[in-house]
């Protein structure tokens, strides 16, 4: 990789050259801000770029003993973080100009580490939709998805080393398969929310995105302080060849032709490198779960949307409001009811997966779509979020338009250790199989 630009460079790799000192944090940072400075007028990642504070870090960081495994690494923060020294607007016009007075409990524990805070990415309204003009750096006129929309894109774009999301309904998973990098949604909590700003509290989980799976669980290994979600030496990870779950969920008649022709061929791609591939049928049960995970959200956003609805509903976007008034119309007896399913379905999936390490179904149901006013279908996504287990997503082909065709691995609630590892072993063999 001697002659790849470092801001290409996976992760790992940049962590092990700043903490041998081969490389210093300043002309790594540089580099970053380089790269934003070359894509951000096209790609529209960021709704604030800390240049002079993080060069001014990185020269401190040169002259000090190494931080932690972070020293001199850059992060992009989703604008719905808290940051002492950064404004913190949520892609609302509500919230414009706030500036709160400490970081998110994640992000702080990443500035111990000696992590590099380049900026806040653009968000969605409130985490919400639709897109505030972040364009897919893989197709400019098409969406990155959304929420984590800025984090997807600047990770796509080579801008940092990582980024931070949020996953409420498939808000990481998704725009980071538009995109064609990794998202990492942990069990739900593992990483600390305070200083994140809710959406729906029983769903919101923090996001993390990184351009391959091995990155996404170094940075995992750092925001949850778990070290044991570090993937080992490579030929170790690559000799452990989990039994896949193959599932055509409920929602697979959303998912285009093209979508569900490369499952099946992800599927015997796994197969022929080694992987053992038992097909999953989901109880009854999961067919209810989409419209939970929907009466679960919408009461939850409607009551924590409140004071805004009362005092600012004219500087909210439209749809934002309409789905905020929506969800006043859902009962606690039907929240109540869609909490109990939910908790039914989780209990039930360690004996559904059985002698699977871990599931394998659709991410999205298509490339993503063209144009900025819509940050695509979230069906696919919002029963995992709701399970509380951890998903990664993959790249499993492309569609018409050349752009990626997102699968995601979905593991047990707390297994997130093997969870990595199998995602590790099924996009390294994906990439193959593509030519990537």
């Amino acid at each position: 990789m001697n002659n790849v630009p470092w801001v290409e460079q996976p992760a790992v790799v940049v962590a092990q050259a700043l903490q041998n000192r081969t490389l210093s944090a300043k002309t790594y940072v540089q580099a970053c801000l380089d790269q934003i400075e070359q894509q951000e007028p096209q790609v529209h990642a960021f709704a604030h770029i800390a240049r002079e504070a993080a060069l001014k870090q990185a020269v401190w960081l040169d002259g000090q003993a190494i931080q932690g495994a972070m020293h001199g690494l850059t992060v992009g923060i989703k604008d719905v973080f808290d940051t002492y020294d950064m404004p913190t607007q949520g892609g609302s016009q509500v919230f414009a100009g706030y500036q709160p007075v400490q970081d998110a409990a994640c992000i702080a524990t990443l500035r111990k580490s000696g992590g590099v805070m380049l900026g806040k990415t653009i968000t969605t309204e409130l985490a919400t939709f639709p897109t505030n003009g972040t364009r897919n750096p893989r197709k400019l006129d098409h969406t990155p998805g959304g929420s984590s929309s800025g984090s997807a894109a600047a990770i796509a774009a080579n801008m940092v080393s990582f980024a931070t999301g949020t996953q409420t309904m498939g808000s990481t998973i998704r725009p980071c398969g538009y995109c064609g990098v990794t998202g990492y949604k942990p069990t739900y909590n593992l990483v600390p929310k305070r200083g994140v700003w809710p959406n729906a509290d029983s769903c919101d989980t923090v996001g993390l995105v990184a351009r391959n799976v091995r990155d996404v669980a170094f940075f995992g290994a750092e925001m949850a302080r778990y070290p044991e979600l570090l993937i080992p030496d490579e030929s170790i990870a690559m000799d452990q060849r989990p039994t896949v779950g193959l599932c055509k969920t409920f929602e697979w008649d959303l998912a285009d032709p093209h979508i569900q022709k490369a499952f099946h061929e992800s599927a015997q791609a796994l197969e022929k490198a080694g992987a053992k591939v038992i097909e999953i049928q989901l109880p009854p049960a999961f067919s209810q779960m989409l419209k939970a995970h929907t009466t679960v959200v919408h009461f939850e956003m409607s009551g924590g949307f409140m004071d805004i609805l009362s005092r600012h509903s004219e500087k909210m976007r439209p749809a934002l409001l309409k789905r905020s008034l929506e969800g006043l119309s859902v009962t606690a007896r039907e929240y109540k009811a869609a909490q109990a399913l939910a908790h039914q379905c989780r209990a039930m999936f360690d004996q559904v997966l059985g002698a699977c390490d871990v599931l394998f179904v659709p991410a999205a149901t298509g490339e993503a779509p063209q144009g900025q006013e819509y940050s695509g279908d979230t069906r696919m996504n919002q029963v995992w979020t709701l399970m509380h287990g951890p998903c990664v997503s993959v790249t499993g082909g492309y569609g018409p338009h050349g752009l990626p065709l997102a699968m995601q691995v979905v593991g047990r609630i707390h297994d997130d250790q093997r969870t990595l590892l199998a995602a590790h072993w099924i996009h390294t063999q994906l990439a193959h199989a593509h030519g990537a």
